[in-house]
């Protein structure tokens, strides 16, 4: 019988070794998974009119969104917990699983129903992909050494933010919009096959109680939160009308519900959530930086296709070609700052210049005009891309480094929980900002057209505004840019807000000890990370436990119990 380290739970299995070539092998698989899921953000954006108009939806063409963004939010802070409980291996093969099951389903779908249904399960799949792969890398890879790592990660979302709404047009104008779903099945199958073969990770049974009560108030809270905040788009209704007696009881059921949650985490004997761990001050701060980058970040991203289509005439898909600037500097930033602290062991500087940048990347969009340079504007966005890139996976390396190694999944989750919740709140309002002040400046712009000068307000396509005849194509285009610059404003408190709490964030000495190693699940590349016990020593996740004294090529002699573990 062999453990690996006092109060470890005792294992009748060899422990796993972390070599590189296992580590290199299991990120390959997590990256795949974490493409998809990301991807599936923004894909559907450019494809949407052409997939709403073949299966008859326009009407409720907000709910193709909406059902993949509501499932994410709710199975994150389930998968980080069980993972937590349970072990992450088979979590994430049912994630990867459903997400290309699921994908095969949307391609293949007759209608608009059925879509949406698929969509569904996409989400319950995607979230478990984001989540456990930023917990599976806390735990194979030290903190010490997990920004290269988690660089990658970062600049992966920035891609796929941009590269989405690019592939979504390509396949509308040259293919098939089913390819939006169907590029996700290849891709699937290769991370499930090598993920099935190289996940080589424990599972086991923690014989806690599952707080059954905490999740079907977040799930409640979760599902209420994210329909309120996407009223329009899947109700078909413009803005908010607190007379409508279906959205009251949408806002008061969310809040009881918020608060029976809090209520319920308290008293639980294995809180989904626990809330203790707002007492720690970096899970805490972290966590709200991660909540008011997803405000920012989302909102800024969501309207700016939009923008060059109107003011340039660009289709989607060049539109897409058009943020390219921004990938590259999330790509640039997000790789660089991860080796950055991979050398120098040392992260608050990132989330703060980080947050700074991206504070002035913002208040610099508030300058954009509908006839401006792009070569002006692809300076605006990239420099917007390099202040997300500082952060958005250093905030995640610093949560994790922050807790005890059995809650990273719990930690992680909860960090991701809060920036998809900002995400959500953070379109909702600045759409309802941007609308607002778009349809006063378009009645001013077509009061009194005659007939034939396109139709008004309503129902305005970037295509058909090319075709107004002037003054009225220019008025547009500039109803449309005196809309969208001011919003700007708005987001740049709340981005600088982060940037104060940056300021406050305590840098925790990055642990040199993976996660599994410290929860004495695995032992390191070197053969550290255990002691012996009976006797026994595990060498890897091949042979069995042979005596001690037996010398062995990768391993130093074993030591005695109650020897301090070697690091």
């Amino acid at each position: 019988m062999a453990i690996a380290a006092p109060g470890a739970p005792t294992t009748d299995k060899p422990l796993i070794v972390l070599t590189p070539r296992t580590v290199w092998l299991i990120f390959g698989a997590l990256m795949a998974g974490m493409f998809m899921s990301s991807l599936d953000q923004s894909i559907v954006g450019t494809a949407m009119p052409t997939i709403v108009g073949e299966l008859n939806g326009v009407e409720h063409q907000g709910w193709v969104v909406t059902a993949y963004i509501l499932a994410i939010a709710i199975v994150m802070p389930l998968y980080g917990k069980f993972g937590d409980l349970w072990g992450r291996r088979w979590p994430f093969l049912v994630a990867i699983g459903l997400f290309t099951v699921a994908s095969a389903g949307a391609g293949f779908a007759d209608t608009f129903g059925q879509l949406v249904a698929w969509r569904f399960v996409q989400g319950l799949g995607g979230g478990g992909l984001m989540i456990l792969s930023q917990a599976i890398i806390a735990d194979i890879v030290p903190a010490k050494e997990r920004g290269k790592y988690m660089g990658p990660m970062g600049a992966l979302f920035g891609i796929s933010a941009v590269v989405g709404p690019l592939l979504g047009g390509l396949f509308t104008q040259h293919a098939d919009w089913r390819w939006c779903f169907w590029i996700n099945i290849p891709i699937g199958a290769a991370a499930f096959t090598i993920a099935w073969f190289t996940l080589k990770l424990p599972s086991h049974s923690s014989g806690k109680k599952i707080d059954v009560a905490g999740i079907f108030f977040l799930v409640v809270a979760t599902s209420g939160l994210v329909l309120t905040t996407s009223w329009d788009s899947w109700t078909g209704n413009r803005g908010y009308d607190w007379t409508n007696p279906g959205l009251l009881a949408l806002v008061v059921g969310t809040v009881v519900s918020i608060a029976a949650f809090i209520l319920v985490e308290l008293r639980a004997q294995e809180p989904l959530l626990p809330l203790r761990l707002f007492r720690n001050p970096t899970f805490t701060i972290a966590t709200a930086i991660g909540l008011i980058l997803g405000m920012g970040m989302f909102a800024a991203l969501a309207f700016l296709p939009t923008f060059l289509q109107m003011s340039t005439g660009a289709g989607v898909t060049q539109s897409g070609f058009l943020l390219l600037p921004m990938m590259v500097g999330v790509m640039v930033a997000a790789v660089g700052s991860g080796l950055a602290i991979t050398k120098t062991g040392h992260y608050k500087l990132f989330p703060v210049v980080g947050l700074a940048i991206t504070t002035g990347g913002v208040a610099w969009l508030t300058q954009i005009t509908g006839d401006m340079s792009m070569i002006l504007f692809g300076a605006m966005i990239f420099v917007l891309g390099v202040g997300m890139g500082l952060v958005m996976q250093t905030i995640v390396l610093a949560v994790q480094n922050s807790v005890d190694p059995h809650e990273i999944g719990t930690a992680t989750s909860t960090n991701n929980f809060f920036r998809e919740i900002g995400a959500a709140v953070g379109t909702a309002l600045f759409s309802t900002l941007f609308t607002t002040k778009l349809a006063d400046n378009l009645t001013d712009v077509f009061a009194g057209a005659p007939a034939g000068t396109g139709g008004g307000a309503a129902g305005l396509t970037p295509a058909a505004v090319q075709t107004l005849p002037e003054p009225y194509k220019t008025g547009v285009i500039d109803a449309f840019t005196h809309a969208l610059a001011p919003s700007f404003w708005y987001l740049v408190p709340v981005v600088f807000l982060g940037f104060v709490l940056a300021l406050f964030l305590r840098e925790v000495t990055l642990s040199d000890v993976a996660g599994m190693v410290a929860r004495g699940e695995a032992l390191a590349a070197d053969g550290s990370g255990a002691v012996t016990v009976d006797g026994s020593v595990v060498l890897d996740e091949l042979s069995a436990p042979v005596h001690p004294d037996i010398p062995h090529p990768h391993r130093e002699p074993a030591q005695e119990i109650g020897a301090p573990a070697r690091r």
